[in-house]
């Protein structure tokens, strides 16, 4: 199997996604006023290397579902829904450089290797304050966002959960990880 085709669905693989987001499309219409899931499957059958990652975000939990459509660029626009961060990328440092720095107790891996292996990118701040504006997430987890290069090179990282009615952004050491911190993607179309 050439490294291509490892990021092919089968056509049932595909078949089942689309029912999943199709689904999710129709029981949160509130996230996407105004979008058609016709014309979101059209681009979707248009662009199928990106089902890949979007079957990728489904898989490790995140619940994606479109949040908008960016007129300009043409692109339809996916976020990790989940309640909490999703489960499948939890207990991760933020990036391979804090990874690489722990001696001991290591994490399986980082939010940014995983998010590019998985074809998407962290949600900067902006993009967090924009889900929370959709429903109530992160009230029980937390999430790495993606962390302004001042912050990165002085050790630190960013990250976000939603208590006490507000979204609160915090710094850690990029090298931590916890059991309740994973994070949360985002992916054009």
């Amino acid at each position: 199997m050439t490294k291509e085709n490892k990021k092919e669905l089968s056509l049932e693989q595909r078949e089942e996604l689309l029912q999943v987001l199709k689904a999710r499309f129709e029981k949160n219409m509130n996230r996407h006023e105004g979008l058609e899931w016709s014309d979101i499957q059209a681009k979707l059958d248009a662009n199928t290397e990106k089902l890949w990652s979007l079957h990728e975000m489904e898989r490790t939990g995140g619940e994606l579902d479109v949040v908008g459509y960016d007129e300009a660029r043409g692109e339809y626009i996916f976020y990790d829904c989940s309640k909490e961060s999703p489960k499948g990328r939890r207990s991760v440092c933020y990036d391979r450089e804090a990874l690489e720095s722990r001696k001991k107790h290591k994490p399986e891996n980082n939010a940014m290797d995983m998010a590019t292996a998985m074809g998407i990118e962290l949600l900067t701040e902006e993009q967090y304050r924009a889900l929370q504006r959709l429903d109530n997430f992160d009230m029980k987890t937390s999430s790495w966002i993606q962390t302004p290069s001042d912050i990165r090179e002085r050790g630190g990282a960013l990250f976000c959960d939603y208590r006490y009615g507000h979204v609160f952004v915090y710094h850690n050491g990029a090298e931590s990880y916890y059991g309740a911190r994973g994070f949360r993607g985002s992916l054009r179309v």
